[in-house]
């Protein structure tokens, strides 16, 4: 074990909704044009239910549920087969890949707030329910504006995705970061609280760019505030509900954050 004073030494920051991709908008709509490929017409809150699985598990975690299982079996005139969930996965992949080479920006405040991580000492890892090449096309475009990762990890390369804990795992084991209360996972999803929790670390929802808002950045900044402010609660008692050790409104918040988790470590506090 450790030995210096316990504080938050990495960072796992999932990607769209949370780094890049303001509103978590690339998977949403590849999900809806692949159902509508097939006259399955799935809403956007339809397709962001389970944001932040591994992608074909989100495939699966669609058509599960009552209303877009309705739909498909409206469309189809059957029940849904393990076949159609890999007929989708190969029809969704190139449509994510495209749409995350369009929806590439950074969150403001992003490079920023990572800088001030790092010479706070704390590693930073990625993490997202992407596929390989999604997750490759996202990483490239974060770099060309000035963000990489000490270690990227997706969906693809574990055993299980979200909400398995097996890639927060594999970023401690790859940037030599343990004990799990030096570990501040930050996601933009439901999902995302709940494999920071049963990695056994600090688990924060970001809101605003979140999946969870669902809106780009030109559309949440033309919402009336008292609607934000409205959309704000829910979110952030969707993320307590979940587990969530904290709430920040944006990325720009995670510097204080890691202060504030640092002084709880040093009174004795932990992830529980």
């Amino acid at each position: 074990m450790p030995t210096d004073p316990l504080e938050i030494r990495l960072a796992v920051l999932d990607w769209a909704g949370t780094v890049i991709d303001f509103g978590c908008v690339a998977p949403a709509g590849a999900f809806v044009a692949t159902f509508a490929a097939r006259g399955v017409a799935v809403t956007l809150p339809e397709a962001r239910g389970p944001m932040g699985l591994h992608k074909k598990d989100h495939l699966r975690a669609m058509l599960r549920t009552e209303s877009v299982g309705a739909k498909w079996r409206a469309a189809t005139g059957r029940e849904w087969a393990e076949a159609d969930v890999v007929e989708l996965y190969r029809d969704v992949t190139p449509r994510q890949v495209g749409a995350a080479q369009t929806y590439s920006a950074l969150v403001p405040g992003a490079t920023e707030v990572v800088a001030a991580l790092r010479r706070a000492g704390v590693k930073i890892a990625g993490t997202t329910g992407y596929f390989h090449e999604a997750a490759a096309v996202v990483a490239a475009a974060a770099k060309s504006q000035g963000y990489a990762p000490d270690f990227n990890i997706c969906a693809d390369d574990v055993p299980a995705g979200r909400p398995a804990p097996w890639m927060v795992f594999r970023c401690m084991e790859a940037l030599g970061v343990y004990p799990p209360a030096a570990v501040l996972k930050v996601g933009d999803t439901v999902i995302d609280i709940e494999d920071g929790r049963n990695a056994g670390c600090w688990s924060v929802g970001v809101v605003d760019t979140s999946n969870e808002m669902g809106l780009t950045e030109a559309e949440f900044a033309a919402l009336p505030d008292p609607e934000k402010a409205v959309r704000r609660r829910l979110i952030t008692d969707r993320y307590l509900a979940a587990g969530a050790h904290g709430v920040i409104g944006t990325l720009t918040e995670l510097p204080g954050l890691v202060r504030s988790l640092n002084a709880r470590l040093a009174s004795g506090a932990r992830p529980g």
